[in-house]
């Protein structure tokens, strides 16, 4: 329940506070009085979108503050929670707007976003103001009614989840088909660039080591000559290793009688050989690796250039050859394995079809259900608003298959017995429109107490015994739920709980609203002048009096 509004600095009203009781709650003033100023900051403070300009010319910033009463299990709680805000028994939503045009919002002192508002508002307030009727006149939105009167958000629920797999599986088959077409059409180049890596089969780092043996045995025979005359010059015999071990043997042998003059020049010489040893180990080893079939360079620079080759007809680097092949092989086996694949997919799209069309074919007869009850209980409430005579009626029709089922649902009436049905627009007057949707919205509304329902000019278009019929229902609809209604209707505001009287006054150069309580015998003057204009005689207090206690 909405306990209390505090406006400051929005528009024409510098500061005001309302305080609001449960039961029906009614606000009336001339045109122009600023009553559609408060739903305005309401809705600004409930985070809806609305106008920009709402900020007090002159005024730094406007800010509106709503208290609301939270009992335990109102849904509010499970928007609080997901937002990590703690709830308690009162709910008070403070947001400012700076004259820049800045919006700031804070949920019991904590900082909140413009969403988490609109989360909230969504389990506060159901407001039905004066274009409201405009969503009645659209079939598109006749659907959305149905289900909401029906309680039908587990089945819905149910056929959306069934039509993101149906999608998803269709959506899988449509790029299996696509992707194996595409194989299909380079099938031939597929298999022939396949066996060609296959039959080569390179390995990464192939290519550089083929190019240096290659170049090493181009050089072999240029250098060969040369290293084999240095192997023999080193080697033993007639070598430097020969003779140096020849220098050796006649050293040794005359060291005894040298007196150790000789054990510098032995133990240099035994370095010396063990170094000209390596060397001459090391030029053998050179000799045979340049020892090579002549065959084998041939060997060489035929891989060698058919590496190169496969790479420049395939726009690769020779070491991504491999990757290549492996990228070349995948796609020849999805080919392969591909009409198997898409088999499988065609029979999960398949499930998957059968499976949404279980859920809508569910949720068709859960709407069709509920059009019998909506229909019946529309009868009930349009009886009391003065059209007992009226027939409305849900329509459902097969439509295309989306995410919300199959079904086309259209709200017809027939406004006087024997007349044909037709759409609301074309059948019902401004007058009966209003009536239309107040016994809709009563329908939809059942149940739904924790809301705080506000009706804005709800009334418009009917007057006299229809317009006490409108007002005794929005009495009978606020003994199990807090109603705000804003009206021109003495009828409907006589049959208020509460009452306040919108006025506007001048100051000087400056336009001001004010909002008052009244008390029972203001609240009698106030009706007299809805009903005489702005001379109110004894006449229109008496009748207003009647009307009061009617």
């Amino acid at each position: 329940m909405l306990r209390s509004l505090d406006i400051r600095d929005m528009l024409i009203i510098d500061r005001l506070e309302l305080a609001f009781r449960p039961g029906l709650n009614v606000l009336t003033g001339e045109t122009g009085a600023g009553k559609s100023i408060l739903l305005d900051s309401l809705g600004f403070v409930l985070g809806w979108r609305g106008r920009a300009d709402l900020v007090r010319t002159g005024a730094a910033q406007g800010e509106v503050v709503a208290v609301f009463e939270l009992p335990a299990g109102h849904p509010a709680r499970e928007v609080l929670a997901e937002a990590g805000l703690e709830a308690g028994d009162e709910l008070i939503l403070r947001r400012v707007n700076s004259a820049e045009g800045r919006k700031t919002a804070w949920v019991n002192d904590r900082r909140v976003s413009g969403e988490v508002l609109r989360a909230l508002s969504d389990t506060l307030v159901e407001l039905h103001g004066q274009q409201d009727d405009r969503g009645l006149l659209n079939p598109r939105g006749h659907r959305q009614l149905l289900d909401a009167f029906g309680g039908l958000d587990a089945q819905l629920d149910a056929v959306r989840a069934a039509w993101r797999a149906r999608s998803r599986a269709d959506r899988a088959v449509a790029e299996a088909e696509a992707q194996l077409a595409a194989l299909r059409a380079e099938e031939d180049f597929l298999r022939h660039a396949v066996a060609e890596m296959t039959a080569l089969a390179p390995e990464p780092g192939e290519e550089a080591e083929l190019d240096a043996r290659r170049r090493t045995m181009q050089a072999a025979e240029r250098i060969r000559e040369d290293i084999a005359r240095a192997h023999a010059a080193l080697g033993t015999g007639e070598g430097a290793e020969g003779r140096m071990g020849d220098a050796l043997r006649w050293l040794e042998g005359a060291a005894d009688r040298a007196e150790g003059l000789l054990e510098a020049p032995l133990a240099a010489l035994s370095r010396a050989l063990i170094e000209l040893g390596e060397a001459v180990q090391g030029v053998e080893d050179c000799l045979e690796a340049l020892d090579f079939d002549p065959g084998a360079l041939e060997t060489t620079e035929e891989r060698l250039f058919a590496i190169r080759a496969l790479a420049r007809k395939h726009g690769v680097l020779p070491d991504d050859l491999g990757r290549l092949a492996e990228d070349l092989q995948t796609r020849l086996t999805a080919l392969d394995a591909g009409e198997g694949d898409l088999a499988g997919l065609r029979r999960a799209a398949e499930t998957a079809r059968a499976a949404f069309d279980t859920a809508a074919a569910a949720l068709s007869e859960a709407r069709r259900a509920a059009a019998v009850r909506l229909d019946a209980a529309m009868a009930g409430e349009l009886a009391p608003l003065k059209m007992e005579r009226a027939i409305f009626s849900t329509g459902i029709a097969e439509a295309e298959p989306g995410p919300e089922g199959r079904d086309a649902v259209a709200f017809t009436v027939a406004t006087n017995p024997g007349a044909p049905a037709g759409p609301l627009n074309r059948i019902a007057s401004g007058g009966e429109l209003s009536r239309f949707l107040l016994a809709l919205k009563v329908c939809l509304v059942r149940g739904a107490s924790s809301l705080t329902l506000i009706f804005d000019e709800i009334d418009r278009g009917v007057g006299g015994a229809t317009a006490d019929a409108v007002g005794r229902r929005l009495a009978a609809l606020a003994g199990s739920a807090q109603v705000l209604v804003v009206t021109h209707s003495p009828q409907v505001a006589a049959q208020g709980d509460h009452h306040w009287r919108v006025e506007k006054r001048v100051e000087g150069d400056v336009t001001l609203s004010t909002v008052t309580p009244l008390d029972a015998a203001a609240r009698v003057d106030e009706i007299a002048r809805m009903m005489s204009g702005d001379t109110v005689t004894d006449a229109a207090r008496a009748a207003a009096r009647a009307l009061l206690s009617s």
